[in-house]
């Protein structure tokens, strides 16, 4: 199949591109400079050079590709998440370029949509299990994947198959966000609260097999978590062992009220499964829980 990649450089995009590739799909990756050129030529696709939000250049670019793949965000750093207008690129990136993508699909005749999203439109569930049945909480910052959900589903309005992919926190040894935990808990500063909330995670590597296996998955909306979701106590102390210090004391949940409403996401406890995505596509994540994921990201990190 005949594949373009938006977002392709990114953490997950890259491994996207590689597993596309190694699947003997023919990947077309988006790269906006020559050094992310290289990248994707690096991982055995070829790159093209697009304004995502120049809707007649994104129709020429998608042209005889059978399948489109939206991996693109601009997530801002750990450090930005809460400023006024942090979001706003990555919110752009859901309304405009998702939809300039789907209509460039459209347009050529793609049978296939597969647009990236997160669990975290669920709403906290102590432990009950979450799954894509449940009623959305979609927290502020968040409301524009339900435009890029729904432009995904004008595909399959139209008679293709548009597949959403709700990925839970992704973690890898190059994520900006993983590095920034990691160093929380070497000063035994736990980043979330509530020690018994529990936290899906997935390993960029199993998203980028689910990436694969999307292009089989019927349309719809799935969930994209490893196995055993964790709670916050057993995730930061599996993680400090992996580290070889002592684990973090996770703060309480209610500090989250004091704190404003842009950290409740710091405390939410969502317990998701993956059942659906498995039973469609016989997909499994290579890391089951961070109890197996973390020890690999600890030791493929620069020494």
């Amino acid at each position: 199949m005949k594949v373009f990649v938006a977002g392709a450089t990114g953490v997950a995009g890259k491994r996207a591109v590689a597993q596309l590739v190694a699947a003997r799909h023919d990947v077309t990756g988006l790269a906006r400079s020559p050094e992310k050129a290289d990248l994707v030529r690096s991982v055995g696709g070829t790159p093209v050079t697009v304004d995502l939000f120049d809707a007649a250049v994104v129709k020429g670019a998608v042209d005889g590709h059978e399948a489109v793949v939206n991996l693109t965000t601009h997530i801002p750093p750990t450090s930005r998440a809460a400023l006024p207008g942090a979001w706003r690129e990555n919110d752009r990136i859901r309304t405009e370029a998702s939809a300039n993508l789907v209509d460039a699909a459209l347009n050529a005749g793609a049978t296939r949509f597969v647009q990236e999203s997160i669990t975290l439109v669920y709403p906290d569930r102590g432990d009950q299990w979450i799954d894509e049945d449940t009623p959305l909480e979609v927290p502020s910052y968040a409301r524009s994947l339900l435009d890029a959900e729904a432009n995904a589903r004008r595909l399959t309005n139209s008679g293709g198959n548009g597949v959403i992919l709700r990925f839970a926190a992704f973690y890898a040894p190059d994520a900006q966000h993983t590095l920034d935990m990691i160093r929380g808990v070497r000063r035994r500063v736990a980043p979330a609260l509530g020690a018994n909330s529990y936290m899906s995670m997935i390993h960029a590597d199993d998203v980028a097999s689910a990436t694969v296996a999307a292009l089989a998955a019927p349309p719809g909306t799935y969930n994209v978590v490893d196995d055993e979701p964790m709670i916050r106590r057993q995730c930061f102390e599996i993680l400090a062992d992996a580290l070889g210090v002592k684990p973090p004391r996770v703060p309480p949940r209610f500090l989250a009220r004091l704190l404003g409403s842009k950290a409740a996401v710091l405390a939410l406890s969502q317990r998701v499964s993956n059942r659906r995505f498995k039973d469609a596509t016989g997909w499994a994540p290579r890391y089951a829980s961070v109890r197996e994921g973390w020890p690999a990201v600890v030791a493929a990190m620069p020494r």
